[in-house]
Parts: structure tokens; sequence; C-alpha cells
């Protein structure tokens, strides 16, 4: 009988945060089920990420025993085969974990889909800016593989000389999602939003257009993990997230957006939000920005929109129209079960953990 591989996963958060849960967590039963043994430690606990999405000041002695419980799992890295990061192993520390795995031998696999290093080199800070500018940098170069859910994120890997890149976008199981009914359609036209508490600062963008199509019609706007939150015009309904209720909660929507300013961090973004929308079947209009250009063909599967006038009158089609929302979701759906599904991404990551080793 074949050894597994043993994979030991240093994520930054565990199932509750979609950047652990959809890169790393999700994978693992299929990885189970091809002989790779993978054993998660995320960062910091249920509790610290609970607290920050609730706006609550650091709990440093947690933060302190996360730290350290962290340097005691690297301590056992000999147990396993490769070692699979998310981000960095320290965050707000040098990349000193990363330079000794390394000169020790130790194979590891590094997972980007937030430009994280801009949280360094873009830093207000000028001595912040001076101490960590090129950490992710050194990160990338040392790992054996570095991968990246989008093209942005690959480019500054391969820049920072990274020995091997690979594109991984993110991606949902679609056998978790289910379609929402051609012609089903809400009574007042629902737009919708997921994401959490730190991403609801976006929809800013979008407000004017939102609160003039609520006024004008029989409208309403739902917001799915924002926390409280208030913007200058619209008003939300404001629902709480579970992973359990959170398909059911998009296939209320008839219209799913996610706005973005355009800048370097929202470049690094993945469009995971778009991904859960089109994989229920609902039709989109997202900011042209980044990603969302990639994942949206304009006009096909959704909208792209640049301007408050493109916004609405986007929103307004989709209101006015409800064979064309049906057949924009139905294309979007497509496009996510050809591209953005577990059931395709699953055997590439497997490939790349047994070629790492």
């Amino acid at each position: 009988m074949t050894t597994p591989l043993k994979v030991l996963l240093l994520s930054r958060y565990d199932r509750m945060a979609p950047s652990s849960r959809l890169r790393s967590y999700q994978y693992i039963p299929y990885l189970t089920s091809q002989g790779i043994s993978v054993d998660g430690q995320p960062l910091v606990t249920h509790r610290y990420l609970k607290n920050f999405y609730a706006g609550n000041p650091i709990n440093w002695t947690d933060l302190i025993h996360s730290y350290l419980g962290r340097m005691v799992c690297l301590l056992k890295n000999r147990a396993y085969d490769l070692l699979w990061i998310e981000h960095e192993l320290f965050p707000w520390l040098p990349a000193i974990g990363e330079t000794l795995l390394d000169k020790a031998g130790k194979p590891y696999i590094v997972d980007f889909d937030d430009a994280v290093f801009h949280r360094y080199d873009r830093h207000p800070i000028r001595w912040l800016r001076g101490l960590f500018s090129k950490k992710i940098d050194r990160v990338m170069k040392n790992a054996t593989l570095v991968i990246a859910g989008n093209r942005y994120l690959a480019e500054r890997a391969v820049k920072a000389g990274a020995t091997r890149v690979e594109i991984l976008p993110t991606v949902v199981d679609m056998e978790r999602y289910r379609n929402k009914k051609t012609g089903e359609r809400n009574q007042p036209f629902t737009i919708g939003w997921i994401g959490t508490p730190t991403t609801a600062k976006y929809v800013e963008i979008a407000d004017s257009a939102i609160s003039a199509l609520c006024k004008e019609s029989k409208a309403r706007f739902v917001m799915v993990g924002s926390g409280p939150i208030t913007f200058k015009k619209s008003v939300p309904h404001l629902v709480e997230w579970s992973e359990e209720t959170e398909v059911d909660a998009i296939c209320e929507f008839d219209a799913g957006i996610m706005p973005l300013p355009d800048n370097e961090w929202t470049r690094g973004k993945c469009g995971y939000k778009l991904i859960q929308y089109m994989a229920c079947g609902i039709p989109v209009v997202a900011s042209d920005v980044g990603v969302n250009s990639e994942i949206v063909d304009h006009g096909s599967n959704g909208y792209l929109a640049r301007t408050h006038s493109q916004w609405l009158e986007y929103m307004k089609r989709l209101r006015d129209d409800p064979a064309l929302g049906s057949r924009l979701g139905a294309n979007g759906r497509f496009t996510v079960m050809k591209k953005y599904d577990l059931q395709v991404t699953a055997p590439r990551l497997s490939g790349f953990f047994i070629s790492c080793v």
C-alpha cells in the first residue's frame, strides 16, 4: 500500500473565513481521496476572527498564543512531506520562518488570493515599508511553488523570482450550489450582495444607483454578512451569514453585485462573490476592475460597470426584463461549471502537491 503524502496546512484562519475555507479547507476531502493527508492548523482562533469581524479590539494575549502555537507546529515539520502556507507564516514579522525552511530543504507551497504584499509595500508608515516591503517577495522566491488566485498575483510572484508559479482561481463546489429556477422572481425585485464586514465598504461605489432604483420602483437591497453598516443613500436589509444558509440567501437575489474601487489592492481580488452569484444562476453587475473583467463576459453572463449611470442602467435592464436575467444567469452558471468548479480545480491542486515532493 502506498504511504499517504503528509501535508501540514498552515492556514491563516479556520473555515469561518472565506479565504481559508475556499483556498484550502474545501479541498481536503478530495485530497484525502487521492492519498494526500492534510493536517490543518489555523494561525488564529475562531474567537479571534469573530472579534475581528465584530470590530472589537485585538486580544493581544490570544494573538501571542497563536504565534507561539505556530512556532510549535513548525518544530514538527519533519513529520510532513510538504508544507502548505496561506500567504505567510507570521504576519508583520520578517520572513525568517520561510527562509529557514528553504535553507533546510523543506518544500513548501504558498497560496495567495489577495495582494497581501501591498499591506507592506504600500503602508503609510515609512519605516514599516522599509522593513517589510520585500517580505512577501522573499516568501515567494523561497517557495517550491507559488499558487496565485489570478494573473495580477502571479505576475508579482514571477517578478519576485519564484521558481514555479501556477494560477488557480478561487472556486465553489457546484454540488452545494442549486440553480435558481428559471423565471423565479422576487417581489419586490431584489439586488443582493454577499461578503464580510471588511469588504462591505466597497458597496458605497454603487450606493447612489441602488438608492435611485429602489426609490423609483418596488425594489430592495439585501446585504448578507456585512454586519452593521450604513450608507449615505441606500438602506440595505441586513442578513447574517452562515455557511449552511449562504446558498439559500443568494437564491433570494434577482441580481448580484460586486462593486470595487480600481486600485492595486482590489486588482488582487479573486471575484468570489461573482462566482457565487453565477453558480446559482443569478445575473451579475460588477465593477470593471481586475479579475472581474475576466469572469464577466459583458452582455453575455453579466454586466461590467464603471459609472453611476452604467450601474443604474444595467440594474434597470435586469429589473425590467426577467427573460434577460434568466439568460445571463444561465450563461453565468455554465461559466462557473466550466472554469470555477471545485471538480475542475481539485485534480490540478492534487497534481501540484505530488509534483512538489
